[in-house]
């Protein structure tokens, strides 16, 4: 289900407004893949960073939300590709069609808002095994934003190269 891309009020309460600030970021990396081919979407345009597609891209962000949420704050099982080993496994995503990655992403998305919603921001990971388990569930939000924030800004980028598309929302 699409996100709205609007900002929170401005004098939202923090979780409103920390919520409200991935959830546009999340929907700025969905509306940065509508319109793109099959083949664009797996096309590499940056000769340092060849995986760095729109589709390797969203599949990241998707195993991201997974990792710090699931995995580092509720300690559930420590899977996904980015833990099989190989680096950089969560953006290798040749031959998986964009519509499956973003509905993959789409309800990792509504999963991590269903953990966020059922816990504290003052609670912390429950994960022992990674340092970052023991942040609170606040600094975890504040990372998924920026994190997210920082791969929409590398989608405008490559949608442009790509297609010449253009736009902030």
């Amino acid at each position: 289900m699409p996100i709205s891309r609007t900002r929170p009020e401005f004098t939202a309460d923090e979780r409103t407004q920390l919520v409200g600030w991935l959830d546009l970021q999340r929907s700025i990396i969905q509306w940065k893949c509508e319109g793109v081919s099959e083949e664009d979407a797996h096309r590499s345009v940056l000769p340092a960073s060849p995986l760095m597609t729109v589709a390797g891209i969203v599949s990241h962000l998707r195993w991201t939300e997974q990792c710090w949420f699931e995995v580092l704050f509720l300690d559930h099982p420590a899977t996904g590709p980015q833990f099989v080993g190989e680096e950089d496994a969560d953006f290798m995503v040749e031959g998986t069609p964009l519509a499956q990655l973003l509905a993959e992403y789409d309800a990792q998305c509504a999963a991590s808002n269903a953990i966020v919603a059922a816990h504290s921001l003052d609670d912390t990971g429950r994960n022992t095994e990674f340092k970052a388990g023991a942040a609170s569930l606040r600094w975890m939000l504040i990372h998924m934003i920026e994190e997210t924030a920082r791969h929409a800004g590398h989608l405008d980028t490559i949608r442009e190269l790509l297609d010449g598309e253009v736009g902030y929302y």
